[in-house]
């Protein structure tokens, strides 16, 4: 008997670009975050201020500066992606509900829908991993 061996039907070429976009889709999607847990602390008053006035006390401004920063970080590098995924899921969840709650508003239901589908996203990478860019893979998680 003869062995058969089957070929890749996708070309290197689409590999390559498929890590590419995987890189580029969690760079993109923990962007936001890094962005936002830096201004936050450029603005640590007004910010304990605003999650004061919807009832969420200022003294977790820290938690909330260290899960954008930190959880931003470990999924643009790709090292404990589904964790960090999974508890960023958790957290836009719960920002939605905290604070994008006025349906009566459009702005703020757009707003509330778009942190579900930025949710979404950090489930698709629970799901799927960090792919070939990433420290993850490195070590073979």
């Amino acid at each position: 008997m003869s062995n058969i061996t089957f070929a890749d039907p996708t070309p290197q070429s689409s590999v390559s670009t498929k890590s590419v976009a995987e890189f580029a889709g969690r760079f993109l999607l923990a962007a936001l975050f890094l962005i936002s847990g830096l201004g936050k602390i450029g603005a640590y008053s007004a910010t304990a201020g605003y999650m004061s006035s919807v009832g969420v006390p200022g003294f977790l401004l820290p938690i909330v500066i260290g899960t954008e920063v930190i959880g931003a970080a470990a999924i643009i590098v790709g090292w404990q992606t589904r964790i960090a995924a999974f508890l960023l899921a958790g957290f836009t969840l719960l920002s939605a509900a905290l604070f994008h709650n006025n349906f009566g508003d459009q702005i703020q239901a757009i707003m509330f829908f778009k942190n579900v589908a930025i949710a979404g996203g950090f489930l698709l990478l629970v799901a799927n991993g960090a792919g070939a860019i990433s420290i993850d893979r490195r070590l073979g998680n």
